[in-house]
């Protein structure tokens, strides 16, 4: 039966999730039960596009992206796909009515990627807000359950949230990024290394995002909120390491938090969120 499938399709998703991301997984954890499938779904989507255009390298990535993107609308219209991962996302695409403007935005930023190496402030903006900004926004559709209110106030949060994260992401991955992938995302670099003025200008660019999202997350439905908020302080640790790291080492290693670390920032945010401290 169909419910089955539809059962099977987003524990994958689920498993994806946990492969690829162990710490997104800790914060989706967090979320209220009835959550995490959509949120899962949602993950097992914009990650399957972003391997295809920064991992499958033997391959032809603009002919695999063009066929994820056309069984992804066979199976929005059809309401199935044998794909688990498109038929979960489809489900969730239609369950919280996910604006097809979102889905459009980040594949056009992934397939930006398949040909464009760096960009400038326009571009890089664009960018953002297609491969992050958007994400946040189909997570949002997904907390606020359809509440259109809810929504309208807290998106400008959520994109923050996003690009926040995104910007940290850049910074994390230079290294593969510059090296393996010759892509420079940061207008800021000029092409050229990374160094302790530049860093500091994009530090303090992610903080005043992370600062304008921790105001929509205390306005998030509190079956959100503590999920939200662990990611929150997840990666504001992270830009605080990335702030203290030497610029040459960051351009040669990957900033990590460490699992217990983890779990620290976890159980806080678990106790503030009850104590209704955020």
């Amino acid at each position: 039966m169909k419910q089955l499938f539809d059962e099977v399709s987003y524990i994958c998703s689920q498993k994806v999730t946990q492969k690829y991301s162990t710490s997104f997984s800790l914060g989706v954890r967090m979320l209220s039960k009835p959550l995490r499938a959509p949120v899962y779904s949602l993950y097992g989507f914009v990650r399957f596009a972003d391997e295809i255009v920064d991992s499958f390298h033997q391959y032809n990535k603009k002919s695999l992206l063009d066929q994820f993107e056309k069984d992804y609308y066979i199976a929005l219209n059809e309401g199935i796909s044998l794909n688990p991962i498109l038929n979960s996302f489809q489900e969730t695409v239609h369950k919280f009515n996910i604006d097809d403007t979102l889905v459009q935005a980040f594949l056009t930023s992934m397939k930006t990627d398949l040909v464009k190496k760096s960009y400038t402030e326009e571009e890089f903006k664009n960018y953002i807000y297609g491969s992050a900004d958007v994400v946040g926004l189909m997570c949002l559709k997904i907390f606020v359950n359809g509440n259109r209110h809810g929504y309208e106030e807290l998106k400008p949060h959520a994109m923050r949230l996003g690009s926040a994260f995104q910007k940290v992401n850049f910074l994390r991955d230079l290294n593969d990024d510059t090296n393996l992938l010759k892509r420079i995302y940061f207008p800021a670099l000029n092409g050229g290394d990374l160094n302790t003025k530049t860093k500091k200008y994009i530090i303090n660019d992610i903080k005043g995002d992370l600062d304008e999202a921790l105001v929509g997350i205390k306005k998030l439905p509190d079956a959100a909120k503590t999920g939200v908020y662990t990611a929150y302080l997840y990666y504001k640790a992270l830009t605080k390491k990335i702030a203290k790291t030497p610029a040459s080492k960051i351009m040669n290693a990957r900033i990590r938090i460490s699992n217990f670390r983890k779990l620290v920032l976890l159980a806080h945010a678990y106790v503030a969120c009850k104590l209704k401290l955020v």
